[in-house]
């Protein structure tokens, strides 16, 4: 297997930008340009993406954000004494209720109500600490640049005799979040389904929800439309999708693949589990005039069907489940015909912390993607090896350009606020966004977050 990572991008003088090196494989990289694609002029057509649900509860759904946990003064204490002495030790300042910084220096992390901070954390732990700042009881004015410290140290923040006990004071997943065909359709709404509006107004016009590719850094918004298509170009050429391929996409989202991959001649079938992106999917298909090329199917890649010359997944195997990481492999590798090939784009995480932490419930899980589990590089690998008869050929990782998809998303986001609660978002839902937004991003600048793209083949008995 061929394995290539992209630095971040030089700026030349004058601000035009230009790649930057390799460290191996010195053949095509994942910022190289993609050969140009001719493309129907949808993003001008009528679409109507109006499609929020109105039994879609849009505040912040139980009571542990609105009311502060009863804790007792010796939890407190301790949470106290552990939380001080854990960012002593990190390159921020910490000031509690306008008390002198501690920390070695660094980005400010402000706490304005302490009593409620360390009751919240000390009774929920990370849970706690994303619900406090959602609750409003502490904030940074570079929010990145704290979680960032924090992501960069989170094997290390936790005292290690309290680690060694993870399995007593760390909570469980809820069993009915289990990724089974029914928990999968749940945990998917959930998060997909809360409102198109929603979505449009911090996408860009393409509505592509994965990183993007880049030419250079920094990145800017007038940009990122490009750098989608230029991570989907990239995509659909490793999976040599061109005229007449037929291509199964598994994970729909609002439908840009698919019409990018119709535009070559492809003929597709993209499986979804959402409502709301299979209807708004369905409009821009029908606008681009490619109805005869592209099926949407409210389908779970478990009940798929068929044989296709390719399968194309973006980051969907994070909402997979490690559980039911065999059978989605042996589902792509069923679906796939000799000779045919699978492109896949994946967030990943150290192996190491992945094991550690696989069955905590975190507050990632909570409030935006239940049932969710980011694999390793070596998880997906050795789940591949094991069981399937696909074969790694290609893996190419790119996790700066997140960093910066979602910094855009972020300042997109925060810039339309009021659009935002004119949908009838409440301030605490915004401050959950802003936080889920900042925390994802946080883990790629630190690198505790990568994403790859894959390519797996499939041999062809008959050669």
């Amino acid at each position: 297997m061929t394995t290539a990572r992209t630095t971040e991008p030089r700026t030349a003088p004058g601000g035009e930008s230009i790649p930057g090196g390799q460290t191996t494989a010195p053949v095509e990289t994942v910022g190289a340009d993609a050969a140009p694609v001719a493309t129907p002029d949808r993003h001008t057509a009528p679409v109507d993406t109006t499609t929020r649900r109105p039994d879609v509860d849009t505040t912040t759904r139980g009571p542990d954000v609105a009311a502060v946990p009863r804790a007792s003064w010796p939890r407190t204490a301790v949470t106290r004494a552990v939380v001080r002495h854990a960012l002593r030790e990190l390159p921020l300042r910490a000031r509690f209720g306008g008390a002198e910084p501690v920390g070695r220096g660094g980005p400010l992390l402000e706490v304005r109500d302490p009593g409620g901070f360390h009751a919240r954390v000390g009774t929920h732990g990370l849970v706690g600490f994303g619900e406090s700042y959602m609750a409003g009881e502490w904030d940074a004015p570079d929010l990145v640049a704290v979680l960032t410290v924090l992501a960069g140290h989170a094997a290390d923040l936790v005292p290690a005799p309290l680690q060694r006990l993870r399995a007593l004071w760390a909570p469980r997943h809820p069993h009915e979040e289990r990724n089974t065909p029914d928990g999968s359709r749940a945990n998917i709404s959930r998060h997909y389904d809360l409102s198109n509006d929603l979505f449009a107004l911090f996408l860009d016009d393409t509505l592509t929800y994965s990183s993007a590719l880049f030419r250079g850094f920094p990145a800017n918004w007038d940009l990122l439309a490009a750098a989608q298509h230029r991570k989907i170009d990239r995509l659909l050429d490793l999976a040599d999708v061109g005229e007449g391929t037929r291509l199964l996409e598994i994970g729909t989202g609002w439908g840009e693949l698919a019409l990018r991959a119709a535009a070559r001649g492809a003929r597709v079938t993209s499986l979804t589990l959402s409502r709301e992106q299979r209807a708004l999917a369905r409009e821009r298909v029908r606008a681009a005039g490619l109805d005869e090329r592209v099926s949407i199917e409210l389908c779970d890649y478990r009940e798929a069907r068929g044989t296709y010359d390719a399968v194309v997944s973006v980051e969907m195997i994070e909402a997979v489940g490690a559980e039911f990481w065999p059978v989605y492999f042996r589902a792509l590798d069923a679906r796939l015909a000799p000779g045919g090939r699978a492109a896949l784009q994946a967030i990943t995480m150290p192996h190491e912390r992945m094991v550690a932490t696989r069955s905590t419930f975190t507050w990632i899980h909570k409030y935006v993607f239940p049932g969710g589990l980011i694999p390793s590089t070596r998880a997906i690998e050795e789940t591949v090896r094991d069981h399937t008869r696909l074969r790694p050929a290609r893996r190419d990782g790119f996790g700066a350009h997140y960093a910066e998809t979602l910094r855009l998303w972020r300042e997109r986001f925060t810039e339309r606020a009021e659009e935002v609660e004119a949908l009838g978002f409440d301030e605490t839902f915004r401050r959950l966004w802003t936080f889920y937004l900042a925390y994802s991003e946080a883990g790629f600048r630190s690198g505790y977050l990568d994403v790859q793209q894959y390519l797996f083949t499939k041999g062809n008995p008959a050669r």
